[in-house]
């Protein structure tokens, strides 16, 4: 019996929710998680039983004391990219826009720290593939999935 190499080198993947959240600067709210380098959009795994934007909506809360209900969430779509601080993984995320109104993000859970980001921001920030080739304004404007 033989096995094929194609399973050896398939990357195995994540699956998230995350958020698009842009401020009236039209800059990407990015976190980096505590034990890693990489600013990415907030967001995470689902638990058990959980639909996308439950997951998103529960994990905004946890990582960024920010309270944004699941019907809320404009979904976007499925995308997928490297994961950051995995490596030999991709990550397929479900991603929202988060319209956050006056709510100002805190540092909870499981985030060291939080930055509002530009597209110059990008060339002195390890930032994960996912935010760096899909939302990062103005980057991405061109082919921005949500409106101005």
């Amino acid at each position: 019996m033989t096995t094929s190499n194609a399973a050896a080198t398939t990357p195995r993947s994540i699956h998230v929710s995350a958020a698009v959240i842009v401020n009236d600067r039209d800059e990407l709210l990015l976190v980096r998680k505590a034990g890693t380098t990489a600013f990415m959009q907030p967001g995470g795994k689902p638990e058990a039983g959980e639909t996308p934007s439950e997951t998103l909506s529960r994990e905004l809360l946890e990582e960024l004391g920010i309270a944004v209900e699941e019907g809320e969430l404009r979904a976007l779509g499925s995308f997928t990219a490297a994961a950051a601080n995995e490596p030999g993984f991709l990550v397929v995320a479900d991603v929202f826009v988060a319209d956050i109104g006056g709510q100002v993000p805190e540092i909870g859970a499981e985030i060291e720290e939080l930055r509002w980001v530009t597209a110059a921001d990008a060339e002195r920030l390890e930032i994960a593939p996912l935010a760096r080739d899909n939302f990062l304004p103005p980057i991405a404007e061109e082919r921005r999935p949500w409106p101005s």
